[in-house]
C-alpha cells in the first residue's frame, strides 16, 4: 500500500508528537468505528471514544495514569470480525481499531514512531480500500495517488505533521486545538460524518 513520504520526516519528531499524530489520525477513523457499531448494533461506540479520550488526556494531564493494559483488553473485546459481517463498514472500523490499538501500544511500549508510521500506512490503507472497492479493481500506487480523496488524506497528515514540527516543545493549546477541530469536522478520512 502507499507509502507516504511524511513517513521518513516523522523520525524528526519527539514522541509527544508522534502521540498526537496518531492521536490526530485515530479521531479521524473514529466516525468509521461509529457508523459501523451504530449500523450493526455490534458494540458501543463509546468504549473506542473513552479509549481515544485517555490518550488525548496523556498528551494534556501532567503525571495522567491510566492503566493501558486494560484499556488495551477492552479494546480487543470491541473489534469487531470480518467474517461475522456481510458489509463493507467493518473493514474501516477494524482499521479504526488497529490504528487505536497502535496509540495504545505505543504508551505501553514508549516506542513511538514505528506505531505513528503504521497508524499512517492504516490510514491511507482504509482510503485506498474503499476507492479501489468502489472502483472494482486493484490499483497501483501511482494510480491511487492520483485519487482526490487519497490527496485529501495525505494533504491532512501533512497538515498535522506540520503544525506539530513547528513546535519547539509540547504546546498544549495546539493539541487541545487539534482534537477539538477534528472532533468538531466530525469527518473520517473516508467520508463518514460523526452521528450527533
Amino acid at each position: 500500500m502507499l507509502r507516504n513520504p511524511i513517513h521518513k520526516r516523522l523520525e524528526k519528531l519527539e514522541s509527544w508528537q508522534h502521540l498526537t499524530f496518531i492521536a490526530s489520525l485515530c479521531e479521524r477513523m473514529y466516525p468509521n468505528y461509529q457508523a459501523f457499531c451504530l449500523q450493526t448494533g455490534f458494540s458501543d461506540p463509546m468504549v473506542y471514544r473513552r479509549i481515544l479520550d485517555l490518550i488525548w488526556e496523556t498528551l494534556t494531564v501532567k503525571d495522567a495514569k491510566v492503566n493501558f493494559d486494560n484499556q488495551l483488553e477492552k479494546l480487543e473485546e470491541a473489534i469487531p470480525s470480518a467474517d461475522d459481517y456481510d458489509i463493507y463498514g467493518v473493514y474501516p472500523a477494524i482499521d479504526a481499531c488497529i490504528a487505536l490499538g497502535e496509540a495504545v501500544h505505543s504508551r505501553l511500549s514508549g516506542e513511538m514512531l514505528e506505531h505513528a508510521i503504521t497508524v499512517s500506512e492504516t490510514s491511507l490503507r482504509t482510503v485506498g480500500m474503499l476507492e479501489m472497492t468502489q472502483a472494482g479493481r486493484e490499483m497501483t500506487d501511482e494510480e491511487l495517488k492520483e485519487l482526490p480523496a487519497m490527496q485529501d488524506e495525505l494533504d491532512i497528515q501533512w497538515e498535522i505533521f506540520r503544525l506539530l514540527v513547528e513546535c519547539e516543545e509540547r504546546d498544549l493549546e495546539l493539541i487541545k486545538g487539534l482534537r477539538s477541530d477534528l472532533r468538531e469536522a466530525g469527518v473520517s478520512n473516508i467520508g463518514v460524518n460523526l452521528a450527533q
